[in-house]
């Protein structure tokens, strides 16, 4: 009983962590979701090894929650710059692309 309630609380504690990340683009979703099973995994090993398993993968999963969100939006945050913004820029499967402008009307613009 006391194993369920723990497990229960790291489920809890994980999921809460993978909801409310820091930043929300592509990359940080994904980087939040596979950093908390990376650390979910080392931290259950790494606590195995001195008899706290479940602890040390509550722990390993936020923190590893955390490192891949902070990493997955500074990929976010680079593609943002480099392309543009989200919509536009030169697309790359997540990004929407609408090709270059129109040239202008002849004779200029008219101001």
């Amino acid at each position: 009983m006391k194993n369920i309630k723990r497990l229960t609380l790291a489920l809890l504690a994980t999921l809460s962590i993978s909801s409310m990340s820091c930043t929300s683009g592509p990359n940080a979703r994904t980087g939040t979701v596979l950093g908390a099973l990376g650390g979910a995994g080392l931290g259950g090993i790494i606590g195995h090894q001195s008899g706290r398993g479940l602890e040390g993968a509550a722990i390993g999963a936020g923190l590893g929650a955390l490192g891949g969100n902070l990493i997955g939006g500074a990929q976010d945050e680079r593609n943002y710059y480099n392309r543009g913004g989200y919509y536009g820029g030169q697309g790359n499967g997540y990004y929407r692309s609408y090709g270059p402008p129109p040239p202008p009307p002849r004779g200029g613009y008219y101001y």
